[in-house]
């Protein structure tokens, strides 16, 4: 089986962490600094990081129009963290640029600041089989407030004063964790995430009228 090329946005955040996992799920990973990186990809994963940060430098690195528009044709997109924050729709007290594409309200730095980093146990049968829960590591994490119709929960935080919000989420070929699986040494997301991209790129293509982009049936 050929491995889809899977791009990880290499602005900031755990790049290499992904890439890895990335390649331990069978994919074949490249960074993606520059539009025509953008172009040669097959999916995309959005790192951890800073989402305000993130955002302004998809702007400056002539990104941000790019990749929107690749969204919103199709294209199948992994955010972890940041990433989460950058795919919503909403997310009230953004402080730059988002590219949206999920139908869901988002809240930034939602389990508090960095000493409130914690790490918890998942029961996630949405993001892949293995041996046991999911560990999930939440760095300044986001989670969804609010998520329309068409999302599909994949997770929730199972105990403590957060107990039941939104950490994990599919809406077509999008997919977003407030958790960072890259760091955790379990690939199994990863996994998911590739196979979505093995579906994307298998589903053949619907023509459009004229002047509209191609899209997938």
């Amino acid at each position: 089986m050929t491995a889809p090329t899977i791009g990880v946005l290499a602005l900031q955040g755990d790049v290499r962490e992904h890439l890895a996992a990335l390649g331990t799920a069978g994919a074949h990973p490249v960074s993606v600094r520059r539009p025509a990186e953008l172009a040669a990809v097959d999916g995309l994963v959005l790192p951890g990081g800073e989402s305000s940060t993130i955002g302004r430098l998809l702007a400056t690195f002539d990104l941000l129009d790019d990749l929107r528009e690749r969204i919103r044709a199709g294209l199948p997109v992994y955010g972890s963290c940041a990433g989460m924050v950058l795919l919503a729709d909403r997310v009230p007290d953004a402080a730059g640029p988002l590219l949206g594409g999920m139908d869901v309200t988002v809240r930034r730095n939602a389990f508090g600041r960095q000493v409130d980093s914690f790490e918890e146990d998942l029961h996630a049968p949405g993001l892949g089989t293995g041996d046991g829960p999911l560990r999930a590591v939440y760095i300044r994490a986001p989670w969804v407030e609010e998520a329309g119709a068409g999302v599909d929960v994949l997770a929730r935080v199972s105990s403590g004063p957060a107990a039941g919000r939104i950490v994990a989420a599919r809406q077509g070929a999008l997919l977003a964790t407030a958790f960072h699986p890259e760091i955790s040494g379990d690939a199994r997301v990863h996994r998911v995430f590739v196979d979505m991209v093995r579906d994307h790129l298998a589903t053949p293509v619907r023509r459009r009228p004229s002047g509209d982009a191609p899209a997938r049936s």
